[in-house]
């Protein structure tokens, strides 16, 4: 059962694949109402001050479902953190270009913080995840400059994330503004927060070279960042669906290590 709280009318409908979340509307866009679901351990609530990770989903910035990081949130949950996964714009729905789905995500982030206290989340414990086109929405708020500082996730987890959008590939999809101000890589500086990165040397879809890239400049600009590349994994070798390969335990399992390196869980 999927648990609303507000108590509102509700005239859109939850996931069901996201079994025992909680759901909200985080923002209304239109007559868009966008989704976000959260998962606790029992008992989690006001006056708790759980650490907590926000995911975005994958999906080229075109479709994908909240419900990719679904089992990410439950392990993690049940490892003591406040789990969330939020639903963005995107272009086969709504018609928005990339741009619209950085809006949303710093406007998911920003309704999590607003919304801390209540949900038992340290806001500055709080970090953000994702994988592909929702590892580069992660990434973003993480560092570029179109995000409000205020937004800027505690740590970020992603997964064979697009951190270089100046190629020609992503400018086009890019177009209208500088693509530049949406590229991770070209946004490095001191100060950021400490860094996963997941990569599978196969990946097709976005090259491991861009992984690389982001943990040099990260480490050289004085950051946290760890990469990981797998060997023999394509894009999306992370998915719960795709388990059978058995990179997804091995990712969440650095996940875990991750995590308790930076005292969120242990």
């Amino acid at each position: 059962m999927v648990d609303n709280p507000t108590g509102s009318p509700r005239d859109w409908d939850a996931d069901p694949r996201l079994d025992g979340a909680t759901v909200e509307v985080y923002r209304t866009v239109g007559e868009v109402q966008l989704l976000i679901y959260h998962f606790a351990s029992p008992g989690t609530g006001d006056g708790d001050a759980r650490p907590g990770i926000l995911f975005f989903h994958g999906g080229g910035w075109q479709g994908g479902e909240p419900a990719q990081f679904g089992e990410h949130c439950k392990y993690l949950a049940g490892r003591g953190m406040v789990a969330l996964t939020a639903e963005y714009r995107v272009k086969s729905r709504q018609g928005v270009s990339p741009w619209g789905c950085i809006e949303d995500a710093a406007a998911a982030m920003n309704w999590t913080r607003a919304n801390a206290p209540r949900l038992g989340i340290d806001p500055e414990r709080l970090g953000a995840g994702g994988g592909s086109a929702g590892g580069h929405l992660a990434a973003c708020i993480g560092t570029c400059p179109v995000i409000a500082d205020a937004a800027r996730p505690r740590a970020l987890v992603i997964f064979n994330p697009v951190l270089d959008t100046v190629g020609e590939k992503w400018r086009e999809r890019l177009a209208g503004r500088d693509p530049s101000e949406a590229s991770p890589l070209h946004n490095v500086r001191p100060g950021l927060a400490p860094t996963l990165v997941m990569h599978g040397r196969d990946d097709a879809t976005v090259p491991v070279a861009q992984a690389e890239d982001f943990g040099r400049a990260m480490t050289g600009a004085g950051n946290r960042c760890e990469v990981e590349i797998y060997d023999g994994a394509g894009h999306g070798f992370f998915n719960f669906a795709k388990r059978e390969s058995g990179f997804y335990e091995k990712t969440l399992r650095r996940t875990d290590e991750f995590l308790t390196s930076l005292g969120w869980i242990s």
